[in-house]
């Protein structure tokens, strides 16, 4: 089973991004109860630092997405194309930014990448108040400079082949000691192209924050196909309320589940009630006189699900494997077996790692009507 969810999980994606016509670029999720669920992507760069746009189409982008907040993490010490745009001020992409994103629904988080070797490697510092004083040459400063900034800081692309030849994340002392110091507080899980189940087993080990960015350089649309129905890697933050704010707080209390290409990957304890909120019984009624239920459940999201049955009951015209459709309704017909009225129904949700080689369980019920 270690082996073969994984493989499984190969052949739906492959289906649902080549369909140009079955998602759109928007990826939304419900609420869950008590929280707003926010589509955040921090880890994006421009051609002030390495990037190929200018920040307004960071933001035209990040409309078309419909993201509720984004921030422009230029590389501090690596700026390939000072030559041409010498940059003296950290903070200008930034500025021009938030500028642009007046007139829409967009937050716009201060945010920096601190561009070391490793250890400690890559790590975005955001919510910062200016970068400029961010240009230290030791580490260690670096890290607490952001701290006194109030900053959310996370590991970037711990598994980037370019500092880990085999795409292994690992942990040094050095992350240790920030961890401990309280001076990094989150890992990306996700980034741009790749997904890691080491850095997920670190921030489960370690509690830091999962993150899932794009990092993206050149255009979104070309990076993950949207034309075809791909979508950019994000951050699902569940925030109190739609402030900057209410975000940072969020990040720090680890409320937060990332997605990467139609899979979400999260802790049990916010993963759960997202597939509760995305997922439910509509209605259920059994087939004339017989004893078979035919149960009807919605996704409300914009990505579809791919469930295993786990409740020991078999289905009428399905096998164990069902593919739930963003934004419809999947009709199954179970095999009660004289159970009654009301039966467990609980689903493997193949496309929802919790852990590595671990999927969630969804416990479904459903009651037929009278």
């Amino acid at each position: 089973m270690k082996y073969l969810l994984p493989l499984l999980l190969l052949f739906p994606l492959v289906s649902w991004t080549q369909d140009p016509h079955r998602h759109s670029r928007v990826t939304r999720f419900p609420d869950i109860p008590g929280y707003l669920s926010l589509s955040c992507d921090f880890h994006i760069h421009t051609v002030f630092s390495d990037g190929s746009v200018w920040p307004d189409i960071r933001v035209q982008e990040a409309v078309r997405d419909s993201l509720d907040a984004i921030s422009l993490t230029e590389h501090l010490e690596y700026q390939p194309k000072k030559a041409d745009i010498p940059n003296p001020d950290r903070n200008r992409s930034h500025e021009i930014a938030s500028q642009l994103a007046k007139p829409y629904e967009l937050l716009v988080v201060r945010g920096a990448e601190i561009t070391r070797g490793m250890p400690p490697g890559h790590n975005n510092a955001i919510f910062i108040q200016d970068a400029n004083k961010l240009m230290l040459n030791e580490p260690v400063p670096v890290f607490q400079e952001a701290r006194r900034q109030g900053a959310f800081v996370f590991w970037n692309h711990p598994n980037w082949t370019a500092q880990r030849k085999d795409g292994i994340a690992r942990m040094t002392e050095l992350h240790k000691q920030l961890i401990a110091d309280s001076l990094l507080h989150g890992i990306e899980v996700i980034n741009d192209l790749t997904y890691s189940d080491e850095a997920l087993q670190i921030a489960l080990d370690y509690k830091l924050t999962i993150m899932g960015t794009s990092d993206i350089h050149g255009l979104v649309d070309w990076q993950f196909e949207t034309e075809k129905g791909g979508h950019r890697p994000f951050t699902v933050i569940f925030a109190r309320e739609r402030t900057e704010s209410a975000i940072r707080e969020a990040l720090f209390d680890r409320r937060t589940v990332a997605l990467f290409q139609h899979t979400l990957v999260g802790r049990e304890e916010w993963m759960l009630p997202l597939l509760h909120t995305s997922l439910r019984v509509r209605k259920a009624s059994f087939i004339g006189t017989s004893s078979i239920l035919e149960v009807e459940l919605e996704n409300l999201s914009d990505i579809p699900f791919l469930l295993l049955n786990s409740s020991g009951l078999t289905l009428h015209q399905h096998t164990g494997f069902i593919e739930a459709a963003a934004r419809s309704i999947t009709r199954i017909q179970v095999k009660t077996v004289d159970k009654g009225p009301v039966i467990d129904l609980p689903f493997l949700v193949l496309n929802a790692v919790v852990a590595p080689h671990r999927y969630a369980l969804l416990p479904l019920k459903a009651q037929a009507e009278d």
